[in-house]
C-alpha cells in the first residue's frame, strides 16, 4: 500500500499512511490492551483503518480464544469489541473506506452476509464509532459537536448505549487539576451521558441501519 494518495493530499491535509510495520510495532507497546475485548481505543485521524482494523484482528483473536465454545458469546462479544473502537476522519474518501475494511474484518471473522442482523448492527455501530468530522474542533463534517457511544454489553444478548460529547471528555483531565474549580466534583458530575438508549439486542440494531 502506498503511503500517500497524492501529493495534494498532503500538501492540503497532511496526509501520509503509516505502514503496517509500524503500527504493529507501536500496538504492541500497548499489547495487553489491544488483546482486551472491551478496551476502548480512540484514533483521532484514523484515515482508512490501518490502526483500527489491527487493533479489531487483536480485539477478534481474543473473542476466539475465550468464546469460541459459544457461537452465541462469539458473536455478541466480538460485537463489543467493534463498539470499543472509535476514529474520527477529516475527508469523506478515508472514512467510508475505514468503515468498509473494519465492517470486512468483522464480517470474514463471523461469516456474515450483508442481509444477516449482525452484519446490519454492525455496520450502524460503526456509522456512529466511526465519526466524519475534525478531531482538532471537535466537531463532525456538519458542524454539530462531536459525540461518542459508550456501548456495554448486559450480557443475554443486550446491549446499553450512552452518549457523551467529545469536548467535554477531552476536557475531563483538567477538572482534577489541583486548584481548579471543579476539582472537588466527582466524576459522576464531570461524565454525564448527553442520552442514555434503552438496553438493545442485535436485531433492534440491526433495524436503526439506514434509518
Amino acid at each position: 500500500m502506498s503511503l500517500v494518495k497524492s501529493k495534494q493530499r498532503v500538501a492540503d491535509h497532511g496526509e501520509v499512511f503509516t505502514p503496517a510495520w509500524m503500527v504493529q510495532a507501536m500496538l504492541d507497546l500497548v499489547k495487553p490492551e489491544t488483546e482486551r475485548i472491551d478496551a476502548r481505543f480512540l484514533e483521532p485521524a484514523c484515515g482508512s483503518g490501518n490502526f483500527i482494523v489491527q487493533i479489531l484482528k487483536r480485539k477478534l483473536a481474543a473473542v476466539e480464544l475465550k468464546y469460541s465454545p459459544s457461537d452465541f458469546e462469539r458473536q455478541h462479544y466480538a460485537l463489543l469489541g467493534l463498539m470499543c473502537i472509535y476514529g474520527i476522519e477529516l475527508l469523506a474518501d478515508n472514512i467510508s473506506e475505514c468503515r468498509a475494511n473494519v465492517l470486512d474484518i468483522f464480517a470474514e471473522y463471523l461469516h456474515l452476509s450483508e442481509t444477516d442482523d449482525l452484519y446490519l448492527a454492525a455496520t450502524h455501530v460503526l456509522s456512529v464509532n466511526l465519526v466524519h468530522g475534525d478531531a482538532l474542533t471537535m466537531r463532525t463534517q456538519g458542524g454539530a459537536p462531536i459525540s461518542f457511544a459508550e456501548w456495554g454489553y448486559l450480557g443475554k444478548g443486550k446491549f446499553q448505549r450512552r452518549d457523551f460529547r467529545f469536548d467535554v471528555l477531552t476536557g475531563a483531565s483538567k477538572f482534577s487539576e489541583e486548584g481548579s474549580l471543579w476539582a472537588d466534583q466527582g466524576k459522576h458530575d464531570i461524565f454525564t451521558p448527553i442520552q442514555t438508549h434503552p438496553p438493545m439486542t442485535v436485531r433492534e440494531l440491526a433495524s436503526l441501519q439506514g434509518r
